[in-house]
């Protein structure tokens, strides 16, 4: 901040496995939001080294980060972060056209993804034309549409009703357990934590705590 070092984080030391579903918890300005970024490739740290998939993603350059975040990883925003000039089956695609998947294919892609997720009838549809839930909706399926192992979900049921939210945690749920997603989601909401096998407490950018919780026994 202008001549003046702020550490958002400081100390993290963090390992998240291949099929977790991990909550990261913590109040707003704990540094939360930064984590996200960091786990998601969207920022890199200034000291530190972040690994996925054993590589370190601290020495790669924004073209790299981009394919990765293309591949490995589907996000889910709070904001929804819908383009507002493509209908819903547009939107669906585009990380489809950004990895430059054969048009045919894609569409049929998003055809099923939207089918999932119960929005088939919505396709052509603009964002200001759905519902706050509609639209978290067609985010999800976004967010699969690479079918990335890794879903980084930013409070995604803060602007939505408990019920249309209770919808979305337990569809993230089924893909932790049906399909082996890594699920991470960051969020301020306690009542979040009830399908994570690990919770991660963060307060004033430092780990306070990692609970196990609904681990399955092997």
């Amino acid at each position: 901040m202008g001549e003046i070092d702020f550490a958002a984080l400081s100390g993290i030391d963090l390992e998240i496995y291949r099929g977790e579903f991990v909550v990261v918890l913590g109040p707003s300005g704990s540094g939360k939001s930064t984590l996200m970024n960091l786990l998601g490739c969207l920022d890199l740290p200034s000291k530190g080294t972040v690994f996925l998939d054993s590589r370190d993603i601290s020495s790669l350059d924004e073209s790299e980060l981009a394919r990765i975040r293309g591949q490995m990883i589907g996000f889910i925003f709070q904001s929804f972060n819908l383009i507002p000039t493509l209908n819903t089956l547009e939107n669906v695609l585009l990380p489809l056209e950004f990895q430059e998947e054969d048009p045919v294919q894609a569409r049929e892609r998003g055809e099923y993804l939207l089918e999932i997720v119960g929005l088939s009838d919505k396709k052509r549809n603009l964002p200001s034309q759905l519902s706050g839930g509609q639209r978290q909706r067609v985010a999800i399926a976004r967010s699969l549409a690479v079918n990335p192992p890794i879903i980084l979900a930013d409070e995604p049921t803060g602007n939505l009703d408990s019920k249309t939210g209770d919808y979305i945690l337990e569809f993230l749920a089924k893909l932790h357990e049906k399909e082996g997603k890594t699920i991470i989601i960051v969020t301020h909401d306690l009542d979040l934590v009830k399908h994570a096998t690990r919770v991660v407490y963060i307060r004033d950018g430092k780990i306070e705590k990692i609970e196990d919780v609904n681990r399955k026994k092997t």
